[in-house]
């Protein structure tokens, strides 16, 4: 009987386990993850679950019956040691040794640290990434405390918004020029920048982390590279992630800004796949690596139908979204390359920003306005590139762009 062994419990390789099933595979499956916990969601660890709107139940991604179900093994709690690709075995901690015919990676990626030189093993110092890090963290969010932000991406300023609502005393520092630099446009920082300034978040840009500062082992401060000291109870640090490739790149399998894969999701080893935030490839000219649930699961889906014999390209259709406050932020495309920025303005607050290359519309990012980020999502998708005019005219119906 066919084996097929996926490592990395989270939002791929429960799709691709799920997917495996729902397409008729019925050989032997065994889905093995370094948490004690079945695969769950992870956005809502640094919005709903750190607020406390939403318990741990809810995160799951499915029951934990649903594998018992699908006659699929789900190793809990356990690491893998090693990948033998001669030998097509795996080799669990403890020593156990499982044989597979095919291999999936959906090992994820793993937040960057701050170095211990600095502070960042004192007790206080936190990180956004897993179920164990919200639950450390979340009896701070209660009570008046001060807490430093470091890193104004996405995470940051969740992390942030969540501190503020709780009635936390605030300040988020962003080493570069200004918040979400990587990812958007000025217009789209300027927004946030003055959302989270509105509930008395104290925001310095160009501003980074000279140390922790801590007694006794806990953290009692910060020094800033401006040299300004901060009083602290706590850190929350958001600097961005990196592929977790260790496994992969230990095996010899081909590494290039994560595991890299063909369009089919195949690594440099044709039994061994890789799908999700820890998988690179091709995507236009070059090739890219997308860390967002969306990602996860389309090329989880994809791979699991290639190791069934599909020979199907994944064709990335980008999405991703961000709750800070009562702002709901919906973005389609990459805007990577763009060179102008088209501003629509509607009722109550609402606005999108429309990134044009040339006149080639290639991303959106929507701010409480979902009419514009479907349409804009649909017209990226279609490779339509309504004209800018029409796009910052309010009076444009927007659906009449999808027919022109």
């Amino acid at each position: 009987m066919s084996h097929i062994v996926v490592i990395g419990g989270g939002q791929a390789g429960s799709s691709l386990v799920a997917k495996l099933r729902s397409l008729g595979f019925d050989g032997q499956i065994t889905l093995v993850g370094e948490e004690p916990v079945p695969p769950y969601q992870r956005p809502p660890l640094s919005k709903k679950y750190l607020l406390g709107e939403m318990g741990v139940d809810r995160l799951y991604l499915r029951p934990a019956s649903f594998y018992a179900d699908k006659n699929i093994d789900l190793r809990l709690g356990t690491r893998v040691e090693a990948i033998d690709p001669a030998a097509k075995t795996v080799t669990l901690e403890g020593g156990e040794v499982l044989e597979y015919d095919q291999l999936a990676l959906t090992t994820g990626s793993t937040p960057r640290r701050l170095p211990a030189s600095i502070g960042g093993d004192l007790e206080g110092v936190h990180l956004v990434r897993d179920l164990k890090d919200a639950d450390l963290m979340a009896p701070r969010f209660s009570g008046e405390g001060r807490v430093l932000i470091v890193g104004g991406g996405y995470i940051g300023l969740e992390a942030a918004a969540v501190a503020a609502k709780k009635g936390l005393k605030v300040t988020l520092v962003e080493m570069a020029d200004r918040i979400l630099q990587r990812v958007a446009a000025p217009e789209t920082s300027e927004y946030f920048r003055e959302l989270h300034r509105s509930h008395g978040v104290d925001i310095r840009e160009g501003v980074g982390l000279d140390r922790v500062l801590g007694e006794d082992g806990h953290v009692t401060g910060a020094r800033l590279t401006d040299g300004t000291e901060l009083e602290l109870d706590f850190v929350v640090v958001g600097v961005g992630i990196a592929p977790a490739c260790e496994l992969a790149e230990a095996a010899g399998i081909e590494i290039e800004n994560g595991i890299r894969t063909d369009e089919l999701g195949r690594t440099s080893d044709p039994s061994i796949w890789a799908a999700g935030d820890c998988a690179s490839f091709p995507h236009g000219q070059g090739r890219i690596r997308l860390e967002s649930v969306g990602n996860a699961i389309d090329q989880a889906e994809i791979v699991a139908e290639n190791m069934l014999g599909a020979e199907k390209p994944y064709l990335a259709a980008p999405w991703f979204w961000s709750d800070q406050y009562d702002c709901k932020l919906q973005i389609a495309g990459l805007s990577h390359g763009y060179d102008h920025i088209v501003t629509r303005r509607g009722e109550g607050g609402q606005v999108s920003f429309w990134y044009y290359r040339g006149d080639q519309l290639i991303a959106l990012d929507a701010m409480n306005d979902p009419r514009s980020y479907m349409v804009g999502k649909r017209l990226i998708e279609a490779g339509k590139s309504p004209d800018p005019d029409a796009v910052a005219n309010p009076e444009t119906d927007l659906k009449a762009l999808l027919k022109a």
